[in-house]
């Protein structure tokens, strides 16, 4: 910690009545703040020593000031210092970072992609919270949940889980490795908007491999690359593949070519393309439907959908399915993400090469034992 970070907590109301007096004096008077002050702002959130109409103009005042690259790394840096961090005995990682509010307008496969890419060679984690604000969609929390898993593992069990030959994934809940931000859900649900917060708190990366940890996140807004990119850096991933994936998951369309942003070690950032059909996807619609029946009901309350829950249900019935070698719209979605990070990693030298491996381990129908062992090793 540096001495004006630390001189900056010994004065939480002073610290943050300066912050807001200059983040939120409208939008021509509205100045930046340090990175310091930035982490020291989010510290103080987070241990609840500033008051919360106070932390709420701060984190508001950022957004409509718009965030700079400091304040945003400050934002995320002041959530790692509450972030309880593991290290899994593996050498390479995966860190699946699905948004945090879940899916609303289609059904998530990718709360299956860690054990796909375990089942291929690739150790991975993704990590989450049950529902939080502005969407209330579907989680991979709940959908793991409806399949079977525990979504309770301490930082430590998931290691342990990933670092198992015979497993190779985890899923670990923001309650675990961060109880200070969980315990903000409902003030960030009466903030409403969506704050720096929810940019941040994805590439915490909770659980870590020895030598290296790859960042798997998506994004819609063309905006955002360079500050996931600036920020996966300043967590300290090795690498970062950012898919433009439906409602900014880490499943891309299914129907037509994307562009996708990248970086690897110390190289630049880069643009990449891919097309789903040259990996024999053909699908009608860009993302894996839900059925009309359980879609979100326009006029509801904010928060939390009734069918949530029936929609988890049937997102972790078709992800099984797809799992034990059925082809559907879910294991195409499954497919074209796993296939693509293979690439990434090195693993392959081509996207279709690596769709051809991903195809014949889906066939086999293997990678539902894997899950299996997964669901019953918190269990057992």
């Amino acid at each position: 910690m540096t001495i004006l970070f630390e001189k900056l907590l010994e004065n939480p109301e002073k610290t943050m009545t300066s912050i807001i007096q200059r983040v939120a004096t409208g939008p021509q008077m509205s100045k930046s703040i340090s990175y310091d002050e930035a982490r020291a702002g989010m510290h103080l959130v987070l241990e609840e020593l500033a008051d919360p109409i106070q932390s709420a103009v701060f984190l508001i005042g950022l957004r409509v000031k718009r965030e700079t690259d400091d304040e945003n790394k400050g934002v995320l840096q002041g959530i790692r210092d509450n972030t309880k961090t593991v290290v899994a005995d593996v050498d390479e990682l995966v860190d699946i970072a699905d948004p945090y509010n879940g899916y609303g307008r289609s059904l998530p496969s990718s709360p299956f992609l860690p054990v796909l890419l375990a089942e291929a060679g690739a150790p991975a984690v993704s990590h989450g919270i049950e529902t939080v604000g502005p969407k209330f969609g579907v989680t991979h929390n709940q959908v793991l949940q409806a399949a079977g898993v525990s979504v309770e593992l301490t930082g430590e069990e998931a290691g342990k889980q990933i670092s198992n030959p015979e497993i190779g994934w985890a899923y670990v809940d923001q309650r675990s490795f961060c109880p200070s931000l969980f315990g903000l859900a409902d003030f960030r649900k009466r903030i409403v908007k969506r704050a720096a917060i929810s940019t941040a708190e994805v590439l915490t990366g909770p659980v870590r491999g020895r030598k290296k940890t790859h960042l798997l996140t998506g994004y819609v807004h063309n905006e955002y690359p360079p500050i996931y990119t600036m920020l996966a850096r300043h967590s300290g991933f090795d690498s970062a593949l950012l898919l433009r994936g439906t409602e900014g998951g880490v499943t891309p369309s299914l129907r037509k070519r994307g562009e996708f942003v990248r970086y690897w070690e110390q190289g630049e950032d880069e643009i990449v393309e891919a097309d789903p059909a040259e990996i024999g996807i053909e699908q009608v619609n860009r993302l894996v439907p839900i059925p009309p029946a359980l879609l979100p009901k326009k006029d509801r309350e904010f928060g939390p959908d009734e069918n949530n829950a029936e929609i988890a249900k049937l997102a972790a019935k078709e992800g099984l399915a797809a799992l034990e070698g059925k082809n559907s719209p879910t294991s195409d979605a499954l497919l074209y993400s796993a296939s693509l990070t293979l690439w990434h990693l090195g693993r392959y030298d081509s996207v279709p090469d690596a769709a051809f491996v991903v195809r014949e381990i889906l066939s086999s129908g293997t990678t539902v034992e894997r899950f299996r062992r997964a669901a019953g090793a918190k269990n057992g």
